[in-house]
């Protein structure tokens, strides 16, 4: 009787054990799933995508409802962005484009997000077309100027940061815009265009975004030693941004040391979906 009772519970045992291994590695896979390598770098580090907290199965279960909804696809794919799923926005907003091919601001997606794993080729392409299905999308010529940038056409950047300015929705973006506009004219050589514009303060909206600190630098308002605030560190994307600010300033005011320093900090923020991460490790292949 006390050897079955045994028995039975290393039985019990065994199965509660199995249980939970399975467990285990249900919930590893699903992590797996959940964060998928987006973007290798060049020195070969992975970035992973977020975990979904639930914003992107709830807008899978509306577009499942509704699978021919365009703006539940795109619904869908800003959802995967916003965790970082970029791979899987930019299959989510092909998906779209099969069904309405002249959809501008399908394109305008995609390309934005072709940005964020470095295919500027392809993201050069979807804005492109998306510009001359709309020519009146702030995301088709602000997007269109950030990969003009990053392929070094800064007078390209220069007129698309241009048209971008009068389409921009709030005080954020057109701080946004006129920060990259500014900093294309100044690689562009226009150091004269570039102070005129400022002076100009087509930013005159008050914001507390990133760009807003940054367009202080450039007007001279605060050093730069003064960007980066306490409330800023923690945040990735946010001391990707400022970092790079700091150093294209230092890099069009001929330091291209403290440039280079500031380009590795952005990089070692680990923001790396932000513009100023991408620009970084650009520009410290650039400025060798």
């Amino acid at each position: 009787m006390k050897t079955t009772t045994n028995s039975s519970a290393v039985l019990r045992s065994i199965l509660r054990a199995s249980a939970s291994s399975v467990f285990l590695l249900l919930v590893g896979a699903d992590l797996i799933r959940a964060q998928a390598v987006e973007y290798t770098s060049p020195a070969g580090v992975k970035y992973l995508a977020d975990k979904d907290t639930g914003a992107v199965a709830r807008a899978q279960k509306a577009l499942d409802a509704d699978p021919s909804n365009v703006d539940k696809i795109i619904a869908l794919g800003v959802a995967q962005s916003t965790v970082r799923q970029f791979r899987e926005a930019i299959a989510t907003f092909t998906r779209g484009l099969a069904l309405a091919p002249n959809n501008a601001l399908l394109y305008r997606w995609r390309g934005h997000r072709y940005i964020s794993v470095r295919e500027f080729d392809k993201a050069l392409a979807d804005l492109t077309k998306g510009a001359s299905l709309d020519s009146t999308i702030y995301g088709i010529w602000y997007h269109l100027g950030i990969v003009k940038y990053a392929r070094g056409d800064f007078g390209g950047a220069v007129e698309a940061f241009r048209r971008a300015q009068p389409h921009a929705p709030d005080a954020g973006e057109l701080a946004g815009a006129t920060d990259w506009l500014w900093m294309s004219l100044e690689r562009a050589g226009r150091d004269k265009d570039a102070t005129a514009m400022l002076d100009r303060h087509p930013d005159s909206l008050p914001t507390t975004v990133a760009y807003a600190q940054r367009l202080k630098l450039y007007r001279g308002q605060i050093g730069a030693d003064q960007v980066i605030t306490e409330n800023d560190k923690g945040n990735d994307v946010q001391m990707s941004t400022l970092a790079y600010g700091i150093g294209n300033w230092y890099l069009v005011h001929g330091n291209k040391a403290k440039a280079r320093e500031w380009f590795e900090q952005s990089v070692k923020a680990g923001g790396w979906p932000a513009f100023g991460f991408i620009m970084s490790e650009i520009d410290l292949k650039r400025t060798k």
